[in-house]
């Protein structure tokens, strides 16, 4: 015997229902549910027996005038739709789950039907009636019956949607089709097993006898069944009536118990939608040389990856760490990944044949590319130094050599005058940001540069508080108003001289998209005047800096006695760094040369 007080409800289960057990997607458990431990979705019914008493209290029945001990069940929802009277909702719930009200002794009592006999009668045990006959057996019409039994509940699995389901009887000779909508929700494979039941109720009770009972069977009532010996067989009757006068008059219907004891119909799949739920995205923000002439140059740009992703990411900005205020959406994913490996430094203004970069990216492909589409700005990468510099690369050769990993080889390295950002080496794990249309740009006003800003990046739907949101401290320094870094500095030792003056000369470069057109004279100056800043270094410390307006500037002996007592001269070297000015953001990036005599 099990000690019920020291039972206890086993299992609570923290997936959510009916998400659980109905995403089978995602747990693959769900199916034991339907006949498991689970109580999760279940304690939220209600018993049969306690929906009936209450309905029956709601009519002003006293409580011991009720018995429901003969109830079993369980309702998930039932809906009172209109002004009815409680018997009329019993009577629903009785054709559903097929039980019988009857009145013993004063008390109404409620009994599932299906129940075993009570009684075993033969004929010699009825009374004969005034005509003789002790017994009257009369079979319906199939004609009569339908041949199908349609019913439409409310499916308690899912998001109370309607559900039709349908018992049919195949060989027989009638086509009537009957229905009915019952305002309950219902598992809908249980909702299949009570349809069958009313079919098979119907066409097993086409069947009715009539007969009278001796008064010494005072015990039998209503909804009883008994078993009745006929033309040699012995079979089941429900009572249905019982008239009490001289004898007892009779009338039931036939039962099979096998009717009360089918399997549910077969679980149907769930179209309910996975929850989607947003993390937080992974977000980059990238200050890099204009890349495009459809942004200004002097704006930032915003990459963002998440799965699932929210179809629109919205950027707030805030001076401290509250009142952020919107500054702008963007609805792309890009494709952001890391280094598989360390990315070594390779060789500019050619192709580095040397290095392979292996990206693993979160989502998106890669391709190869023609050197034409190349030089055209295709399969442009940004690769994340140590010190948080970006070195644009671009690559013509893409192999996809592992789910997500790309191995990319001819390679175009330090593009848009970002060689400085070379990493030595960038190591694994820094991050990868294809340059593509999916990168959003940061509309921000120049005089914003250089002002630390706290940034909240998330879905767009969601509130700026929500946990779904990135949060990230970034400075926006204009880098793409940076002045490259000059080239081609001359070397003393290319031309004969003799210790004295010496004029250093380099070529200029442009920041401007235009300025790779080969039909230009000359590149365009992007900047509002030409201006220089030539340092002299020992080491690391600088003895002077020689300023100049053109693309030369000279170094007199003068000023070479001063710093190393004597004017340069064959074998010596001379370090220099060499910086174009800009008259927003002051030095651009520096090349740095040593000088040989």
């Amino acid at each position: 015997m099990v000690h019920v007080p020291e039972c206890a409800a086993w299992t609570w289960d923290a997936r959510p229902y009916p998400f659980f057990p109905e995403l089978t997607g995602i747990w693959t458990d769900g199916p034991n549910w339907r006949l498991g431990h689970w109580l999760t979705g279940r304690l939220g019914a209600v018993s049969l027996a306690a929906l009936v008493r209450h309905l029956c209290l709601r009519a002003g029945l006293a409580e011991s005038l009720i018995d429901v001990s003969g109830l079993w069940g369980a309702v998930e929802g039932y809906v009172i739709g209109a002004l009815e009277s409680p018997r009329s909702s019993i009577s629903t719930l009785a054709r559903h789950f097929g039980f019988d009200a009857i009145e013993t002794e004063g008390v109404i009592r409620f009994v599932m039907r299906g129940r075993g006999s009570v009684a075993t009668l033969a004929i010699d045990d009825l009374a004969a009636s005034r005509e003789g006959e002790a017994f009257e057996l009369t079979r319906g019409q199939e004609t009569e019956l339908p041949q199908a039994l349609k019913w439409q509940v409310a499916r308690a699995d899912e998001d109370y949607d309607a559900a039709l389901v349908e018992a049919r009887r195949i060989t027989v000779d009638t086509a009537r089709i009957a229905s009915e909508s019952f305002p309950m929700a219902i598992p809908p494979e249980e909702a299949e097993r009570r349809c069958r039941r009313a079919l098979l109720e119907a066409w097993i009770g086409r069947e009715s006898a009539t007969f009278r009972l001796p008064p010494s069977r005072l015990a039998l009532d209503p909804a009883d069944v008994i078993r009745l010996a006929h033309d040699g067989r012995e079979v089941e009757f429900r009572l249905v009536s019982v008239a009490d006068a001289e004898a007892r008059g009779i009338e039931a219907v036939r039962q099979d118990r096998a009717a009360y004891d089918l399997p549910p119909g077969d679980p149907r799949p769930a179209s309910l939608a996975s929850p989607v739920v947003f993390g937080t995205p992974e977000v980059v923000m990238l200050d890099l040389p204009q890349i495009s002439e459809d942004q200004p140059a002097h704006r930032p740009l915003i990459a963002a990856h998440a799965s699932p992703w929210p179809g629109e990411i919205a950027v707030f900005r805030s001076a401290s760490t509250d009142r952020f205020i919107l500054l702008t959406t963007f609805g792309s994913r890009a494709r952001i990944g890391t280094l598989a490996f360390d990315f070594f430094p390779g060789p500019t203004s050619r192709f580095d044949l040397g290095n392979a970069l292996v990206v693993d990216l979160l989502s998106g492909t890669l391709e190869s590319v023609t050197d034409v589409a190349l030089c055209g700005g295709a399969n442009a990468l940004a690769v994340e130094a140590t010190d948080g510099a970006w070195e644009i690369v671009q690559a013509g050769a893409a192999e996809l050599i592992a789910p997500g990993r790309y191995r990319l080889t001819r390679l175009l390295r330090g593009q848009r005058g970002t060689e400085h950002a070379m990493g030595n080496p960038a190591p694994a794990g820094a991050r990868v940001v294809v340059l593509d249309t999916t990168l959003a740009s940061l509309p921000i006003a120049e005089a914003d540069l250089g002002l630390p800003w706290n940034w909240r990046v998330g879905p767009a739907a969601r509130s700026v508080s929500d946990a779904s949101y990135a949060s990230l401290a970034f400075t926006p320094s204009g880098r793409g108003l940076v002045p490259f870094a000059p080239v081609h500095v001359e070397q003393p030792w290319r031309t004969a001289r003799s210790p004295g003056d010496l004029t250093i000369r380099w070529t200029r470069r442009s920041r401007a998209l235009v300025a790779d057109a080969w039909e230009q004279v000359e590149v365009p100056l992007a900047e509002d005047m030409e201006s220089y800043d030539v340092q002299i270094l020992d080491g690391a410390a600088v003895k002077r800096t020689l300023p100049s307006t053109t693309t030369s500037v000279l170094y007199t002996s003068a000023q070479q006695t001063a710093d190393w007592g004597a004017p340069l001269g064959p074998s010596q070297t001379l370090a220099i760094r060499i910086f174009q000015l800009s008259n927003r953001l002051g030095r651009g990036t520096p090349t740095a040369v040593t000088l040989q005599f």
